[in-house]
């Protein structure tokens, strides 16, 4: 039983106290697997048939909980989503804990917990982990590290190379969201609204379609939102995308944020959302599928990839254009700066 309300260095010391924390926080929620040998690394039982795929990430924000979800659930959407736009079925997923000394054991305990429920929902396993104090003022309160396992059949071959001219950009739903819940949830400029983010995980829309003919590309939208992501594409296929403003997916409550503070929608990160790269002759296909489910009910087809006339050439890559509501068209620049820091 921890008989102190707030964490302090001796819980990071790998002694009693840290054996306490572990015990009582994090194993209350996760549980002991039944296979534990007490060794500091776990057996996986992972098929010979299938590829094994691993991927790995850091998190931190600022509010460590907000509307929608908190920097626990945000750890294992971010891990298993980067399984998922992969092909790969997530399974398994190692946490790396760093805790600031004075961070309330009540607020880490809801994070935890919230953290197993995503975990759970999500159907992985957390297997192994490591747990460090800081003292104050070294930390934002807290830090995650994860590691995701999945495997995925070897018929999943995605990739920005197969993305062809004429090649159509679908998105699983609205952008900014999460991006602005975060911001909102600051409280920093005097602003308020019912916003919330788009955490969760987009297995349900990726594993599905993984082994289409005609599915190029998947991958989740996060720190740099759809424009960050459609840079990437056009850099790694050598050709340019042409996305549609009317388009786009926002919400008015994220536009209405946006124009107030100077924002733009397109940058903002995105916890839920996938963006695709399809072959025209599947592109209804994968939308009306997306749109049959809660979580692609917003999933619009956003832009082309062209021109039919462009040589690939991934050195000096493609651009990011962008057809505005009134019909002109405009350049997205690759992101310089961080809009909101620390929102992933």
């Amino acid at each position: 039983m921890i008989d102190t309300p707030r964490i302090t260095l001796a819980q990071g010391n790998g002694g009693r106290l840290t054996k306490e924390l572990i015990d009582t926080v994090f194993l209350r929620h996760f549980g002991q697997p039944e296979d534990h040998d007490g060794l500091d690394a776990a057996a996986l039982p992972l098929s010979p048939d299938l590829e094994t795929v691993v991927t790995t990430d850091g998190f931190s924000v600022e509010p460590l909980e907000f509307p929608g979800g908190d920097i626990g659930s945000l750890a294992v959407h971010g891990t298993v989503n980067d399984l998922a736009v992969c092909g790969a079925t997530p399974l398994f997923l190692t946490l790396g804990v760093m805790i600031e000394e004075g961070l309330p054991l009540d607020q880490l305990n809801r994070i935890v917990e919230s953290l197993a429920i995503a975990a759970h929902r999500a159907g992985v396993r957390i297997v192994a982990g490591d747990t460090k104090v800081l003292p104050i003022g070294h930390g934002g309160g807290l830090y995650l590290t994860t590691t995701g396992i999945g495997q995925r059949p070897p018929s999943v071959r995605m990739g920005m190379g197969q993305i062809e001219s004429g090649d159509v950009i679908l998105v699983s739903g609205p952008v900014g969201d999460h991006g602005i819940s975060v911001m909102l949830a600051r409280e920093a400029f005097e602003l308020s609204g019912s916003v919330r983010s788009d955490s969760g995980s987009v297995a349900p829309l990726c594993l599905p379609i993984a082994d289409f003919d005609g599915v190029r590309f998947l991958r989740d939208p996060t720190r740099g939102g759809l424009a960050t992501v459609a840079h990437e594409i056009a850099q790694g296929c050598g050709l340019d995308l042409i996305l549609s403003e009317a388009d786009i997916p926002v919400r008015d409550a994220v536009r209405s944020v946006c124009e107030i503070l100077g924002y733009d929608p397109y940058y903002l990160a995105c916890e839920g959302r996938v963006v695709a790269a399809v072959a025209p002759q599947i592109a209804e296909q994968v939308l009306t599928f997306w749109q049959s489910l809660p979580e692609g009910a917003g999933a619009a087809r956003i832009g082309i990839v062209g021109d039919a006339g462009k040589a690939r050439d991934r050195q000096v890559g493609g651009k990011v254009c962008l057809i505005t509501a009134l019909g002109g068209q405009r350049v997205l620049d690759p992101l310089e700066d961080d809009p909101l820091p620390r929102i992933c």
